[in-house]
């Protein structure tokens, strides 16, 4: 196998909850006793080491996400990340290490643990600041609580935190969804990331969705618009479709992702692309406990085609580097892409500007279709 010369990224996959939310499509379950987080806490640790082994590399980044990362605590997190920086040669002055957590699971004591053990970024599920919508979904938490877990954090030194919020939700308006944006930003955090609702088959939410008042598509176009301009104008620049930042404080492993950077996740149902292939880990918790990198599945041989890579980096803001396209794929395969985005330029879907073709955020509620007419005939 290839080994990888630069800086990778690490994702651990924690799949433990304190109970399912009910739009959550994610891989987890409900509850683990001590001896259990202790036994997954030494099989991603046996893993950290199988996959260097096949593929070395240096790392610069590690996400802990899930599930609640945080019920792991912050013993186990802190032997993961001294795991993973003796075999991936990690600088913790300079990584970047997060961990998503529940707002309801962020203690003074846990934080103080955290930061200790070298975590400098934590990303809070806020998800709304109405209480009655954060019950429509199932939430544990309230907004008071989601603010006493970002004071935590920063009392305890971990200065970089994010929140998560969700458009599009029941009995959401364009007025309740700035009420979020403004409470979110309000906190003080460095980094929002604003997903959109997806109800995803399956989860309890999509089985009882037509009891709920749930925005439409043109209103959730109007609550996204509304969302970005607010956090924008609160100082949080939108970087990529979901992604809002202060200057410096853009999510480094998850722009590893948008650009095609070599990953290792490890976990049930936790992805890697590395070594220009895609594995996965199947959604199994026992087969990750007896089994870990024996399960591993190839998913693709040769990713980071061209498709990938215009798909990818369209949910940026810095968008597509034109002389970049041509140093990987080819002047052929360039020209082509060029050619269509200077039909969308002037019907102002896209724009192109000395070496880069980007979308503006109306541009990214009709991406899917941009992309597909930039690749396809």
């Amino acid at each position: 196998m290839t080994k990888e010369s630069g800086n990778i990224g690490i994702y651990i996959h924690v799949p433990f909850c304190l109970s399912k939310c009910r739009y959550c499509d994610f891989y987890s379950v409900a509850g683990a006793d001590d001896m259990l987080l202790d036994s997954y806490t030494d099989a991603v640790c046996r893993d950290l080491s199988a996959w260097h082994e096949e593929f070395g590399g240096r790392a610069d980044t590690i996400y802990f996400g899930g599930g609640t990362p945080s019920l792991l605590g912050a013993r186990r997190i802190a032997k993961i990340i001294d795991c993973a920086a003796r075999i991936y040669n990690i600088d913790l002055a300079s990584a970047e290490i997060t961990v998503e957590a529940n707002p309801d699971t962020v203690t003074d004591m846990l934080a103080a643990g955290l930061s200790s053990g070298g975590v400098n970024r934590l990303s809070l599920g806020l998800q709304s600041a109405d209480l009655r919508q954060l019950q429509l979904l199932g939430r544990r938490h309230t907004p008071e609580r989601a603010e006493r877990a970002v004071v935590a954090a920063l009392c305890a030194g971990i200065d970089n935190v994010s929140v998560d919020i969700i458009l599009g939700i029941m009995e959401q308006d364009v007025k309740s969804a700035l009420l979020t944006a403004d409470f979110a930003a309000g906190l003080g955090v460095k980094h929002v990331s604003a997903y959109m609702l997806k109800i995803e088959e399956g989860t309890p939410l999509y089985n009882e969705r037509e009891k709920y008042n749930i925005p439409g598509d043109d209103e959730v176009c109007d609550i996204y618009l509304n969302v970005c301009d607010r956090l924008n104008e609160h100082g949080l620049l939108q970087y990529e479709i979901s992604n809002f930042a202060r200057p410096g404080f853009e999510c480094r492993h998850n722009l590893k992702y948008w650009k095609l950077e070599p990953y290792v996740g490890i976990g049930p149902a936790a992805h890697s692309f590395i070594g220009k292939s895609r594995f996965y880990y199947p959604r199994n918790l026992n087969a990750f406990l007896k089994n870990g990198h024996g399960a591993l599945k190839l998913e693709e041989r040769c990713a980071g085609d061209v498709e990938e890579y215009v798909m990818l980096h369209l949910r940026l803001r810095e968008g597509i580097h034109i002389s970049e396209l041509i140093r990987i794929y080819g002047e052929q395969t360039a020209g082509h892409i060029c050619d269509r985005a200077e039909k969308l330029s002037k019907e102002g879907l896209l724009h192109i500007l000395n070496d880069r073709i980007y979308l503006d955020r109306r541009g990214f509620l009709v991406s899917n279709s941009i992309i597909a007419y930039l690749l396809y005939e």
